[in-house]
Protein backbone atom coordinates (compact mmCIF):
# COMPACT_ATOMS: atom_id res chain seq x y z
CA UNK A 1 0.00 0.00 0.00
CA UNK A 2 1.16 3.54 -0.70
CA UNK A 3 0.70 4.54 2.92
CA UNK A 4 3.05 1.76 4.03
CA UNK A 5 5.74 2.90 1.59
CA UNK A 6 5.41 6.50 2.75
CA UNK A 7 5.56 5.48 6.40
CA UNK A 8 8.73 3.46 5.80
CA UNK A 9 10.41 6.37 4.06
CA UNK A 10 9.42 8.66 6.94
CA UNK A 11 10.88 6.22 9.46
CA UNK A 12 14.13 6.05 7.50
CA UNK A 13 14.37 9.85 7.26
CA UNK A 14 13.65 10.25 10.98
CA UNK A 15 16.37 7.76 11.81
CA UNK A 16 18.77 9.89 9.79
CA UNK A 17 17.57 13.00 11.62
CA UNK A 18 18.38 11.39 14.98
CA UNK A 19 22.07 11.76 14.13
CA UNK A 20 21.59 15.45 14.89
CA UNK A 21 22.67 16.14 18.48
CA UNK A 22 19.69 18.44 18.96
CA UNK A 23 17.30 15.49 18.54
CA UNK A 24 16.91 12.99 21.35
CA UNK A 25 17.37 9.36 20.43
CA UNK A 26 14.28 7.23 20.74
CA UNK A 27 11.46 5.63 18.86
CA UNK A 28 9.19 8.31 17.47
CA UNK A 29 5.60 7.40 16.75
CA UNK A 30 5.33 8.16 13.06
CA UNK A 31 1.75 8.81 12.02
CA UNK A 32 0.94 9.33 8.35
CA UNK A 33 -2.47 10.41 7.13
CA UNK A 34 -3.86 10.64 3.63
CA UNK A 35 -4.49 14.29 2.82
CA UNK A 36 -8.07 15.35 2.21
CA UNK A 37 -7.16 18.38 0.07
CA UNK A 38 -4.86 18.30 -2.98
CA UNK A 39 -2.93 21.42 -1.94
CA UNK A 40 -1.73 19.49 1.12
CA UNK A 41 -0.21 16.75 -1.01
CA UNK A 42 -1.03 13.06 -0.99
CA UNK A 43 0.07 12.27 2.57
CA UNK A 44 0.78 14.41 5.60
CA UNK A 45 2.44 13.95 8.97
CA UNK A 46 2.39 15.95 12.20
CA UNK A 47 5.45 14.18 13.59
CA UNK A 48 7.31 17.49 14.05
CA UNK A 49 4.47 18.85 16.20
CA UNK A 50 4.47 15.70 18.33
CA UNK A 51 8.24 15.34 18.71
CA UNK A 52 9.42 18.94 19.00
CA UNK A 53 9.35 18.66 22.80
CA UNK A 54 12.07 16.01 22.56
CA UNK A 55 14.39 18.36 20.64
CA UNK A 56 15.75 21.88 20.92
CA UNK A 57 13.92 22.81 17.69
CA UNK A 58 10.60 24.54 17.38
CA UNK A 59 7.96 22.43 15.65
CA UNK A 60 8.35 24.38 12.42
CA UNK A 61 12.15 24.14 12.53
CA UNK A 62 11.94 20.41 13.17
CA UNK A 63 9.51 20.01 10.27
CA UNK A 64 11.99 21.79 8.01
CA UNK A 65 14.85 19.53 9.16
CA UNK A 66 12.68 16.48 8.64
CA UNK A 67 11.61 17.63 5.17
CA UNK A 68 15.30 18.08 4.26
CA UNK A 69 16.01 14.55 5.50
CA UNK A 70 13.23 13.27 3.25
CA UNK A 71 14.62 15.18 0.27
CA UNK A 72 18.12 13.78 0.75
CA UNK A 73 16.77 10.27 1.05
CA UNK A 74 16.46 8.15 -2.06
CA UNK A 75 12.94 9.48 -2.48
CA UNK A 76 13.02 10.82 -5.98
CA UNK A 77 11.02 7.74 -7.00
CA UNK A 78 8.53 8.42 -4.21
CA UNK A 79 7.93 12.15 -4.00
CA UNK A 80 7.69 14.89 -6.57
CA UNK A 81 7.56 17.51 -3.77
CA UNK A 82 8.07 17.70 -0.03
CA UNK A 83 6.66 20.77 1.73
CA UNK A 84 6.37 22.21 5.23
CA UNK A 85 3.00 23.77 6.01
CA UNK A 86 1.40 25.58 8.91
CA UNK A 87 2.94 25.24 12.38
CA UNK A 88 4.86 22.06 11.53
CA UNK A 89 3.11 19.72 9.12
CA UNK A 90 5.12 17.86 6.50
CA UNK A 91 3.25 17.20 3.25
CA UNK A 92 4.47 14.94 0.48
CA UNK A 93 3.34 14.73 -3.13
CA UNK A 94 3.73 11.27 -4.68
CA UNK A 95 5.25 10.73 -8.09
CA UNK A 96 2.85 9.37 -10.72
CA UNK A 97 5.10 6.31 -11.14
CA UNK A 98 4.69 5.43 -7.47
CA UNK A 99 0.92 5.79 -7.71
CA UNK A 100 0.99 3.61 -10.82
CA UNK A 101 2.80 0.90 -8.82
CA UNK A 102 -0.28 0.59 -6.60
CA UNK A 103 -2.42 -0.20 -9.63
CA UNK A 104 0.16 -2.75 -10.79
CA UNK A 105 -0.20 -4.57 -7.48
CA UNK A 106 -3.99 -4.71 -7.86
CA UNK A 107 -3.71 -6.06 -11.40
CA UNK A 108 -1.21 -8.67 -10.26
CA UNK A 109 -3.34 -9.86 -7.32
CA UNK A 110 -6.68 -9.72 -9.15
CA UNK A 111 -9.55 -10.93 -6.99
CA UNK A 112 -7.09 -11.83 -4.22
CA UNK A 113 -6.55 -8.12 -3.65
CA UNK A 114 -7.31 -7.21 -0.04
CA UNK A 115 -6.55 -10.65 1.35
CA UNK A 116 -4.02 -10.73 4.19
CA UNK A 117 -2.19 -13.19 6.41
CA UNK A 118 -2.16 -11.03 9.53
CA UNK A 119 -4.61 -13.37 11.24
CA UNK A 120 -2.13 -16.25 10.99
CA UNK A 121 -5.07 -18.69 11.07
CA UNK A 122 -5.93 -17.79 14.66
CA UNK A 123 -9.32 -19.39 15.45
CA UNK A 124 -12.03 -16.73 15.69
CA UNK A 125 -15.68 -17.47 16.32
CA UNK A 126 -18.41 -15.02 15.33
CA UNK A 127 -21.65 -15.79 17.17
CA UNK A 128 -24.65 -13.90 15.89
CA UNK A 129 -28.42 -13.80 15.59
CA UNK A 130 -28.86 -16.45 18.35
CA UNK A 131 -32.52 -15.52 18.57
CA UNK A 132 -34.69 -17.55 20.95
CA UNK A 133 -36.71 -20.06 18.90
CA UNK A 134 -39.86 -18.32 20.12
CA UNK A 135 -40.82 -16.74 16.82
CA UNK A 136 -39.75 -16.08 13.24
CA UNK A 137 -36.96 -13.63 12.53
CA UNK A 138 -37.84 -9.96 12.27
CA UNK A 139 -36.09 -7.18 10.38
CA UNK A 140 -34.10 -6.49 13.56
CA UNK A 141 -32.68 -10.01 13.50
CA UNK A 142 -31.94 -9.45 9.82
CA UNK A 143 -29.63 -6.56 10.64
CA UNK A 144 -27.68 -8.68 13.10
CA UNK A 145 -27.50 -11.56 10.64
CA UNK A 146 -25.96 -9.37 7.95
CA UNK A 147 -23.55 -7.65 10.34
CA UNK A 148 -22.32 -10.96 11.71
CA UNK A 149 -22.00 -12.55 8.30
CA UNK A 150 -20.01 -9.65 6.85
CA UNK A 151 -17.75 -9.50 9.92
CA UNK A 152 -17.03 -13.21 9.55
CA UNK A 153 -16.14 -12.67 5.88
CA UNK A 154 -13.87 -9.77 6.81
CA UNK A 155 -11.95 -11.82 9.37
CA UNK A 156 -11.60 -14.66 6.88
CA UNK A 157 -10.16 -12.19 4.38
CA UNK A 158 -7.61 -11.07 6.98
CA UNK A 159 -6.33 -14.61 7.43
CA UNK A 160 -8.22 -15.79 10.52
CA UNK A 161 -9.77 -19.24 10.80
CA UNK A 162 -13.37 -18.20 11.24
CA UNK A 163 -16.40 -20.16 12.37
CA UNK A 164 -19.97 -18.87 12.45
CA UNK A 165 -22.14 -20.10 15.32
CA UNK A 166 -25.81 -19.74 16.20
CA UNK A 167 -26.74 -20.27 19.87
CA UNK A 168 -30.29 -21.53 20.32
CA UNK A 169 -31.75 -20.38 23.66
CA UNK A 170 -34.08 -23.37 23.72
CA UNK A 171 -34.47 -23.59 27.49
CA UNK A 172 -35.80 -21.33 30.22
CA UNK A 173 -38.71 -19.06 31.07
CA UNK A 174 -39.31 -17.66 27.57
CA UNK A 175 -39.56 -21.17 26.15
CA UNK A 176 -42.02 -22.05 28.92
CA UNK A 177 -44.15 -19.04 27.93
CA UNK A 178 -43.97 -20.08 24.29
CA UNK A 179 -45.18 -23.60 25.07
CA UNK A 180 -48.06 -22.33 27.20
CA UNK A 181 -49.04 -19.83 24.50
CA UNK A 182 -49.02 -22.54 21.83
CA UNK A 183 -51.13 -24.92 23.89
CA UNK A 184 -53.64 -22.13 24.65
CA UNK A 185 -53.99 -21.39 20.93
CA UNK A 186 -54.28 -25.11 20.22
CA UNK A 187 -57.17 -25.52 22.68
CA UNK A 188 -58.84 -22.35 21.41
CA UNK A 189 -59.18 -24.09 18.04
CA UNK A 190 -61.56 -26.51 19.81
CA UNK A 191 -63.57 -23.70 21.41
CA UNK A 192 -61.89 -23.80 24.84
CA UNK A 193 -61.61 -20.46 26.64
CA UNK A 194 -57.98 -20.73 27.64
CA UNK A 195 -56.07 -17.47 27.84
CA UNK A 196 -52.54 -16.91 26.68
CA UNK A 197 -50.38 -16.35 29.78
CA UNK A 198 -49.37 -12.85 30.76
CA UNK A 199 -46.20 -11.91 28.84
CA UNK A 200 -46.94 -14.82 26.49
CA UNK A 201 -46.60 -14.78 22.70
CA UNK A 202 -49.38 -13.26 20.61
CA UNK A 203 -48.12 -13.53 17.05
CA UNK A 204 -50.16 -15.03 14.23
CA UNK A 205 -47.40 -17.60 13.70
CA UNK A 206 -48.47 -19.24 16.98
CA UNK A 207 -51.99 -19.67 15.59
CA UNK A 208 -50.54 -21.18 12.40
CA UNK A 209 -48.51 -23.74 14.34
CA UNK A 210 -51.50 -24.54 16.57
CA UNK A 211 -53.64 -25.23 13.49
CA UNK A 212 -50.93 -27.49 12.09
CA UNK A 213 -50.98 -29.47 15.34
CA UNK A 214 -54.77 -29.70 15.24
CA UNK A 215 -54.56 -31.06 11.71
CA UNK A 216 -51.87 -33.59 12.64
CA UNK A 217 -53.03 -34.71 16.10
CA UNK A 218 -56.65 -33.69 16.49
CA UNK A 219 -57.82 -33.00 20.07
CA UNK A 220 -55.36 -35.47 21.61
CA UNK A 221 -53.80 -33.04 24.09
CA UNK A 222 -56.62 -32.10 26.42
CA UNK A 223 -54.62 -31.35 29.58
CA UNK A 224 -51.47 -29.33 29.98
CA UNK A 225 -49.59 -32.04 31.85
CA UNK A 226 -45.89 -32.91 31.76
CA UNK A 227 -46.26 -35.08 28.67
CA UNK A 228 -48.17 -32.38 26.77
CA UNK A 229 -45.70 -29.69 27.82
CA UNK A 230 -42.77 -31.78 26.61
CA UNK A 231 -44.44 -32.56 23.28
CA UNK A 232 -45.47 -28.98 22.62
CA UNK A 233 -41.99 -27.78 23.51
CA UNK A 234 -40.49 -30.13 20.93
CA UNK A 235 -43.02 -29.12 18.31
CA UNK A 236 -42.62 -25.38 18.93
CA UNK A 237 -38.81 -25.40 18.93
CA UNK A 238 -38.56 -27.68 15.90
CA UNK A 239 -41.01 -25.72 13.75
CA UNK A 240 -39.79 -22.26 14.69
CA UNK A 241 -36.14 -23.31 14.32
CA UNK A 242 -36.94 -24.48 10.80
CA UNK A 243 -38.50 -21.07 10.05
CA UNK A 244 -35.39 -19.34 11.33
CA UNK A 245 -33.00 -21.51 9.33
CA UNK A 246 -35.06 -21.02 6.18
CA UNK A 247 -35.10 -17.23 6.58
CA UNK A 248 -31.35 -17.14 7.15
CA UNK A 249 -30.78 -19.25 4.07
CA UNK A 250 -32.88 -16.85 1.99
CA UNK A 251 -30.74 -14.01 3.34
CA UNK A 252 -27.61 -15.84 2.25
CA UNK A 253 -26.39 -16.56 5.78
CA UNK A 254 -25.01 -20.00 6.59
CA UNK A 255 -23.67 -21.20 9.94
CA UNK A 256 -20.90 -23.68 10.68
CA UNK A 257 -22.51 -24.80 13.92
CA UNK A 258 -25.81 -24.60 15.80
CA UNK A 259 -25.44 -24.82 19.58
CA UNK A 260 -28.35 -25.78 21.84
CA UNK A 261 -28.65 -24.31 25.33
CA UNK A 262 -30.27 -27.56 26.45
CA UNK A 263 -26.93 -29.36 26.09
CA UNK A 264 -25.40 -27.12 28.76
CA UNK A 265 -28.09 -28.06 31.26
CA UNK A 266 -28.12 -31.78 30.45
CA UNK A 267 -24.31 -32.08 30.57
CA UNK A 268 -24.00 -30.35 33.95
CA UNK A 269 -21.92 -27.52 32.50
CA UNK A 270 -24.09 -24.81 34.10
CA UNK A 271 -23.47 -26.25 37.57
CA UNK A 272 -19.78 -26.70 36.79
CA UNK A 273 -19.51 -23.06 35.68
CA UNK A 274 -21.01 -21.86 38.94
CA UNK A 275 -18.55 -23.99 40.92
CA UNK A 276 -15.65 -22.58 38.87
CA UNK A 277 -16.71 -19.03 39.74
CA UNK A 278 -17.10 -19.93 43.41
CA UNK A 279 -13.64 -21.49 43.47
CA UNK A 280 -12.15 -18.18 42.30
CA UNK A 281 -14.12 -16.11 44.80
CA UNK A 282 -16.26 -14.52 42.11
CA UNK A 283 -19.71 -14.86 43.70
CA UNK A 284 -21.59 -14.08 46.90
CA UNK A 285 -24.97 -14.90 48.43
CA UNK A 286 -27.66 -12.32 49.15
CA UNK A 287 -31.37 -12.75 49.90
CA UNK A 288 -31.18 -16.40 48.94
CA UNK A 289 -29.75 -15.67 45.48
CA UNK A 290 -26.23 -16.09 44.11
CA UNK A 291 -24.65 -12.95 42.67
CA UNK A 292 -21.66 -12.32 40.41
CA UNK A 293 -19.05 -9.87 41.71
CA UNK A 294 -19.27 -7.77 38.57
CA UNK A 295 -18.33 -4.40 40.06
CA UNK A 296 -15.16 -5.77 41.70
CA UNK A 297 -14.08 -6.94 38.25
CA UNK A 298 -14.57 -3.72 36.28
CA UNK A 299 -18.21 -4.37 35.37
CA UNK A 300 -21.21 -2.08 35.57
CA UNK A 301 -23.19 -3.69 38.38
CA UNK A 302 -23.45 -7.01 40.22
CA UNK A 303 -25.86 -9.43 38.59
CA UNK A 304 -27.85 -12.44 39.78
CA UNK A 305 -26.56 -15.82 38.62
CA UNK A 306 -28.97 -18.12 40.45
CA UNK A 307 -32.38 -16.93 41.64
CA UNK A 308 -33.62 -17.58 45.15
CA UNK A 309 -35.79 -20.43 43.81
CA UNK A 310 -32.68 -22.17 42.44
CA UNK A 311 -33.22 -21.38 38.74
CA UNK A 312 -30.14 -20.14 36.86
CA UNK A 313 -30.42 -16.83 35.05
CA UNK A 314 -29.65 -16.31 31.38
CA UNK A 315 -26.30 -14.82 32.44
CA UNK A 316 -25.35 -17.96 34.38
CA UNK A 317 -26.05 -20.16 31.39
CA UNK A 318 -24.23 -17.77 29.06
CA UNK A 319 -21.12 -17.99 31.25
CA UNK A 320 -21.26 -21.78 30.98
CA UNK A 321 -21.61 -21.40 27.20
CA UNK A 322 -18.46 -19.27 27.01
CA UNK A 323 -16.51 -21.69 29.18
CA UNK A 324 -17.58 -24.30 26.63
CA UNK A 325 -16.24 -22.08 23.83
CA UNK A 326 -12.92 -21.70 25.61
CA UNK A 327 -12.73 -25.45 26.16
CA UNK A 328 -13.19 -25.93 22.41
CA UNK A 329 -9.90 -24.12 21.82
CA UNK A 330 -11.26 -20.76 20.74
CA UNK A 331 -8.93 -17.87 21.59
CA UNK A 332 -11.12 -15.03 20.34
CA UNK A 333 -14.91 -14.89 20.19
CA UNK A 334 -16.97 -12.02 18.81
CA UNK A 335 -20.60 -11.85 19.87
CA UNK A 336 -22.88 -9.68 17.75
CA UNK A 337 -25.60 -8.37 20.04
CA UNK A 338 -28.12 -5.57 20.43
CA UNK A 339 -27.38 -2.49 22.48
CA UNK A 340 -30.04 -3.52 25.03
CA UNK A 341 -27.68 -6.22 26.37
CA UNK A 342 -24.93 -3.87 27.59
CA UNK A 343 -25.31 -4.66 31.30
CA UNK A 344 -25.18 -8.38 30.60
CA UNK A 345 -22.17 -7.87 28.31
CA UNK A 346 -20.36 -6.07 31.10
CA UNK A 347 -21.14 -8.93 33.50
CA UNK A 348 -19.96 -11.53 30.98
CA UNK A 349 -16.62 -9.80 30.56
CA UNK A 350 -16.28 -9.56 34.34
CA UNK A 351 -16.93 -13.32 34.60
CA UNK A 352 -14.23 -14.01 32.03
CA UNK A 353 -11.78 -11.96 34.12
CA UNK A 354 -12.73 -13.88 37.25
CA UNK A 355 -12.05 -17.14 35.41
CA UNK A 356 -8.64 -15.85 34.33
CA UNK A 357 -9.34 -15.68 30.59
CA UNK A 358 -7.42 -13.28 28.40
CA UNK A 359 -8.88 -9.82 27.87
CA UNK A 360 -8.75 -10.61 24.15
CA UNK A 361 -10.96 -13.66 24.51
CA UNK A 362 -14.37 -11.95 24.33
CA UNK A 363 -15.49 -8.98 22.24
CA UNK A 364 -18.94 -7.59 21.55
CA UNK A 365 -19.99 -6.09 18.24
CA UNK A 366 -22.94 -3.99 19.37
CA UNK A 367 -25.71 -2.69 17.14
CA UNK A 368 -28.78 -0.54 17.56
CA UNK A 369 -32.30 -1.38 16.51
CA UNK A 370 -34.19 -1.21 13.24
CA UNK A 371 -37.37 0.61 12.37
CA UNK A 372 -39.14 0.67 9.03
CA UNK A 373 -39.72 4.01 7.31
CA UNK A 374 -42.36 4.09 4.60
CA UNK A 375 -44.13 7.13 3.16
CA UNK A 376 -42.58 9.26 5.93
CA UNK A 377 -44.08 7.00 8.62
CA UNK A 378 -41.89 4.96 10.98
CA UNK A 379 -42.91 1.56 12.41
CA UNK A 380 -41.31 0.16 15.57
CA UNK A 381 -41.62 -3.47 16.53
CA UNK A 382 -42.23 -5.81 19.48
CA UNK A 383 -41.97 -9.59 18.99
CA UNK A 384 -43.82 -10.57 22.13
CA UNK A 385 -46.77 -8.28 21.40
CA UNK A 386 -46.93 -9.64 17.87
CA UNK A 387 -46.16 -6.23 16.36
CA UNK A 388 -43.28 -6.74 13.98
CA UNK A 389 -42.31 -7.01 10.33
CA UNK A 390 -40.96 -10.39 9.39
CA UNK A 391 -37.58 -10.70 7.73
CA UNK A 392 -39.17 -13.20 5.37
CA UNK A 393 -41.71 -10.62 4.19
CA UNK A 394 -38.96 -8.05 3.61
CA UNK A 395 -36.97 -10.58 1.59
CA UNK A 396 -40.03 -11.50 -0.47
CA UNK A 397 -40.60 -7.89 -1.44
CA UNK A 398 -37.06 -6.57 -1.88
CA UNK A 399 -34.86 -9.60 -2.47
CA UNK A 400 -31.69 -10.67 -0.71
CA UNK A 401 -29.33 -8.13 -2.28
CA UNK A 402 -31.28 -5.02 -1.37
CA UNK A 403 -32.01 -6.23 2.17
CA UNK A 404 -28.36 -7.12 2.82
CA UNK A 405 -27.08 -3.84 1.43
CA UNK A 406 -29.41 -1.63 3.45
CA UNK A 407 -28.81 -3.65 6.63
CA UNK A 408 -25.04 -3.17 6.27
CA UNK A 409 -25.05 0.43 5.07
CA UNK A 410 -25.61 2.12 8.43
CA UNK A 411 -23.08 2.33 11.26
CA UNK A 412 -24.00 -0.53 13.65
CA UNK A 413 -24.04 1.69 16.74
CA UNK A 414 -26.54 4.03 15.06
CA UNK A 415 -30.25 3.36 14.84
CA UNK A 416 -31.18 2.02 11.40
CA UNK A 417 -34.24 3.54 9.79
CA UNK A 418 -34.82 1.17 6.88
CA UNK A 419 -36.07 3.37 4.04
CA UNK A 420 -38.54 1.19 2.14
CA UNK A 421 -39.20 3.82 -0.51
CA UNK A 422 -35.51 4.10 -1.41
CA UNK A 423 -35.00 0.34 -1.16
CA UNK A 424 -37.82 -0.26 -3.66
CA UNK A 425 -36.34 2.20 -6.15
CA UNK A 426 -35.37 0.43 -9.37
CA UNK A 427 -32.97 3.13 -10.54
CA UNK A 428 -29.49 4.46 -9.93
CA UNK A 429 -30.93 6.50 -7.04
CA UNK A 430 -30.73 3.20 -5.17
CA UNK A 431 -27.12 3.10 -3.88
CA UNK A 432 -26.83 -0.66 -4.36
CA UNK A 433 -27.71 -0.44 -8.04
CA UNK A 434 -25.37 2.53 -8.43
CA UNK A 435 -22.46 0.45 -7.12
CA UNK A 436 -23.41 -2.60 -9.17
CA UNK A 437 -23.70 -0.40 -12.25
CA UNK A 438 -20.02 0.52 -11.92
CA UNK A 439 -19.19 -3.16 -12.32
CA UNK A 440 -21.55 -3.74 -15.23
CA UNK A 441 -20.45 -0.56 -16.99
CA UNK A 442 -16.85 -1.77 -16.97
CA UNK A 443 -17.95 -5.25 -18.03
CA UNK A 444 -19.70 -3.73 -21.06
CA UNK A 445 -16.48 -1.96 -22.10
CA UNK A 446 -14.58 -5.23 -21.86
CA UNK A 447 -17.21 -6.99 -23.97
CA UNK A 448 -16.63 -4.37 -26.65
CA UNK A 449 -12.90 -5.19 -26.72
CA UNK A 450 -13.49 -8.92 -26.79
CA UNK A 451 -13.67 -9.85 -23.11
CA UNK A 452 -12.07 -8.88 -19.83
CA UNK A 453 -8.38 -8.52 -20.62
CA UNK A 454 -5.78 -10.40 -18.59
CA UNK A 455 -3.95 -7.22 -17.64
CA UNK A 456 -0.26 -7.69 -17.08
CA UNK A 457 1.24 -5.87 -14.12
CA UNK A 458 3.88 -4.70 -16.59
CA UNK A 459 1.40 -2.70 -18.69
CA UNK A 460 2.56 0.82 -19.50
CA UNK A 461 0.63 3.06 -17.11
CA UNK A 462 2.55 6.26 -17.77
CA UNK A 463 -0.31 7.73 -19.87
CA UNK A 464 -2.41 7.85 -16.68
CA UNK A 465 -1.54 11.36 -15.64
CA UNK A 466 -4.89 13.07 -15.11
CA UNK A 467 -5.64 14.05 -11.52
CA UNK A 468 -8.87 11.98 -11.61
CA UNK A 469 -6.93 8.91 -12.74
CA UNK A 470 -4.31 9.21 -10.04
CA UNK A 471 -6.97 9.88 -7.41
CA UNK A 472 -8.87 6.77 -8.50
CA UNK A 473 -5.74 4.66 -8.08
CA UNK A 474 -5.10 6.09 -4.62
CA UNK A 475 -8.66 5.29 -3.68
CA UNK A 476 -8.26 1.71 -4.89
CA UNK A 477 -5.06 1.44 -2.88
CA UNK A 478 -6.98 2.27 0.33
CA UNK A 479 -9.08 -0.89 0.04
CA UNK A 480 -6.92 -3.25 2.19
CA UNK A 481 -6.55 -0.64 4.95
CA UNK A 482 -10.31 -0.02 4.92
CA UNK A 483 -10.97 -3.76 5.31
CA UNK A 484 -8.81 -3.96 8.42
CA UNK A 485 -10.55 -0.94 9.92
CA UNK A 486 -13.98 -2.39 9.13
CA UNK A 487 -13.06 -5.69 10.78
CA UNK A 488 -11.32 -4.44 13.92
CA UNK A 489 -13.84 -1.66 14.56
CA UNK A 490 -16.80 -3.99 13.84
CA UNK A 491 -17.96 -1.57 11.16
CA UNK A 492 -19.14 -3.33 7.97
CA UNK A 493 -20.76 -0.06 6.87
CA UNK A 494 -17.28 1.17 5.95
CA UNK A 495 -17.38 -1.24 2.99
CA UNK A 496 -20.65 0.22 1.68
CA UNK A 497 -19.35 3.76 2.24
CA UNK A 498 -16.13 2.95 0.42
CA UNK A 499 -17.84 1.18 -2.49
CA UNK A 500 -20.32 4.02 -2.98
CA UNK A 501 -17.54 6.63 -2.94
CA UNK A 502 -15.50 4.59 -5.40
CA UNK A 503 -18.51 4.16 -7.70
CA UNK A 504 -19.13 7.91 -7.69
CA UNK A 505 -15.50 8.62 -8.55
CA UNK A 506 -15.53 6.03 -11.32
CA UNK A 507 -18.78 7.22 -12.91
CA UNK A 508 -17.54 10.83 -12.86
CA UNK A 509 -14.28 9.79 -14.49
CA UNK A 510 -15.96 7.60 -17.10
CA UNK A 511 -18.37 10.41 -18.02
CA UNK A 512 -15.45 12.84 -18.46
CA UNK A 513 -12.84 10.80 -20.30
CA UNK A 514 -12.95 8.51 -23.29
CA UNK A 515 -11.49 5.08 -22.59
CA UNK A 516 -11.40 3.62 -26.09
CA UNK A 517 -9.82 6.02 -28.55
CA UNK A 518 -7.22 6.37 -31.29
CA UNK A 519 -4.25 6.42 -28.91
CA UNK A 520 -3.57 2.76 -28.19
CA UNK A 521 -1.18 3.32 -25.25
CA UNK A 522 -3.66 5.61 -23.54
CA UNK A 523 -6.58 3.25 -24.18
CA UNK A 524 -4.61 0.28 -22.84
CA UNK A 525 -3.64 2.20 -19.70
CA UNK A 526 -7.21 3.32 -19.11
CA UNK A 527 -8.50 -0.21 -19.61
CA UNK A 528 -6.01 -1.28 -16.93
CA UNK A 529 -7.42 1.39 -14.62
CA UNK A 530 -10.95 0.18 -15.27
CA UNK A 531 -9.86 -3.37 -14.56
CA UNK A 532 -8.50 -2.20 -11.21
CA UNK A 533 -11.80 -0.51 -10.38
CA UNK A 534 -13.71 -3.62 -11.43
CA UNK A 535 -11.58 -5.83 -9.18
CA UNK A 536 -12.19 -3.67 -6.12
CA UNK A 537 -15.92 -3.21 -6.76
CA UNK A 538 -16.15 -6.98 -7.23
CA UNK A 539 -14.36 -7.61 -3.94
CA UNK A 540 -16.55 -5.09 -2.09
CA UNK A 541 -19.78 -6.66 -3.32
CA UNK A 542 -18.39 -10.11 -2.57
CA UNK A 543 -17.60 -9.24 1.05
CA UNK A 544 -21.09 -7.81 1.50
CA UNK A 545 -22.56 -11.05 0.18
CA UNK A 546 -24.14 -9.32 -2.81
CA UNK A 547 -24.52 -10.43 -6.41
CA UNK A 548 -21.96 -9.18 -8.93
CA UNK A 549 -23.83 -8.64 -12.19
CA UNK A 550 -22.23 -8.44 -15.61
CA UNK A 551 -25.31 -6.76 -17.09
CA UNK A 552 -28.17 -4.67 -15.69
Amino acid sequence: MLKTLVKRSFAKAWHRLEANERVNKGIALIEVEQSTRPEFGDFSSSIALAEARNTTFSAQELATEFANALRTDTTTELYSRVEVAGPGFVNVFLTPSLIHSALREILEMGNRFGYSTIGQQEPVQVEFVSSNPTGPLTVGHGRQAVLGDVLASLYTTLGYKVSREYYFNDEGHQIDLLVQSLWARYRQEFGDTINIPEQGYQGEYIVDIARQLVKEHGPSFTDFDEQTSHRFKQEAISRISSMIKNDLSLLGVEFDSWFSEQTLHHSGEVTAALEALKARGGVYEREGATWLKTEENRGVKDSVLVRSDGRPTYLMVDIAYHINKHRRGLTHVINVQGADHQVEQSSMQAAMRILGYSEDFLDYAVHQFVSIKEHEKTTRMSTRAGKFILLNDLLDELGRNVVRYFMAARKPTSHLEFDMDLARTQSLDNPLYYIQYAHTRIASIFRRVGGSPAMSSQVDLSPLEKREELDLIKQLDRFPEMLQQAAFEFSPHLITDYALTLARAFHAYYDSYRVLGDQERLSTARLALLRGVQIVVHRSLQLLGLSIPEEM
